[in-house]
């Protein structure tokens, strides 16, 4: 390369031109990984999902800074194996949500026992290990990043706020969906005793929510003004080699249609293994290693038989 430069180039235009290239190179991959961009790497369809941009350096708010607001948000996160997706969840948010200046902790719920994957009661346990000093949580799928910072996730006062509203969400629209990103008050979700418990593998336990929403006499809130559709998420997860426990066991395709008026925050029986203090690329996060307990006379579809 030093080759094809004229002989009498001097030190300082070959730092600045090092200057340019290295401006130039930031830029593309902000703009591939942002969705503002080209998609990086070849082979990929133009709709192909963007990577997650790298993470910045944090925001770390100040105890006495004004500015961050009065409210602590604790971020509630069902996991279980999907470690990938977990790498770039963690420093996105707590990038995303200190640039917004919200308080916030984000807890992977990690579940650890033997029984089949139950967001709900991971929700649950969530909120009762969140601590006093958070006054309000989200519930967060891990494989749902939010790209437009237009987005707000303050201090739900009005009532519970679906971030991932259904004329935003990459999957799903129906009106009632109340699923992928939730904001609620902790005292709003106790009005509602949390979630059930008896949602067991994946699915409906969003829309059973919804209902006891509508029971404890709320009303569910959404964004308005944002106009990058089905593009305002990206959402990680690949159904081509993770598959969903879609499976339903005896009784449970009839029972998931139902209101649970009896089970909640009342009745969740679960234990903490550990509790795990982690930074990831920078980004703290606590993982609460979490084992559920399942009364197989009320539930026996908690496990595959």
């Amino acid at each position: 390369l030093l080759g094809l430069l004229p002989g009498r180039l001097s030190v300082f235009p070959l730092f600045f031109l090092a200057l340019v290239l290295g401006f130039a190179s930031l830029l593309w991959l902000q703009l591939s990984c942002s969705g503002e961009g080209p998609v990086l790497g070849s082979g990929q369809s133009p709709g192909a999902p963007r990577q997650p941009c790298p993470p910045q350096t944090p925001l770390l708010p100040a105890e006495d800074e004004p500015s961050w607001g009065p409210h602590r948000l604790a971020l509630l996160v069902p996991f279980r194996e999907r470690f990938e997706e977990l790498l770039a969840f963690v420093p996105h948010m707590h990038h995303f949500l200190s640039k917004k200046r919200i308080r916030h902790h984000i807890f992977i719920l990690n579940q650890v026992d033997h029984f089949r994957f139950n967001r709900a009661s991971l929700i649950n346990v969530g909120f009762l290990e969140s601590g006093n000093d958070t006054d309000y949580i989200a519930m967060h799928d891990v494989d749902l990043l939010p790209l437009n910072e237009q987005l707000d996730y303050g201090f739900p006062e009005a009532g519970p706020f679906h971030v991932a509203s259904p004329e935003l969400h990459p999957l799903y629209h129906y009106k009632t969906y109340v699923g992928g990103i939730l904001l609620l008050t902790k005292q709003h979700y106790e009005m509602c005793n949390g979630m059930s418990n008896r949602f067991w593998g994946w699915g409906r336990e969003d829309d059973e929510f919804y209902r006891r929403i509508k029971g404890a006499g709320l009303q569910v809130h959404r964004p308005s003004g944002i106009t990058t559709g089905y593009e305002t998420f990206q959402h990680l997860h690949d159904p081509a080699w993770r598959k969903r426990d879609q499976k339903r066991i005896a009784a449970q395709k009839q029972e998931q249609f139902k209101v649970d008026r009896e089970g909640g925050l009342n009745n969740i029986r679960y234990q903490i293994e550990s509790r795990t203090s982690l930074s990831v690329a920078g980004a703290p996060c606590t993982v609460l290693n979490i084992l559920l307990d399942c009364d197989t006379s009320e539930t026996p579809w908690c496990t595959f038989g």
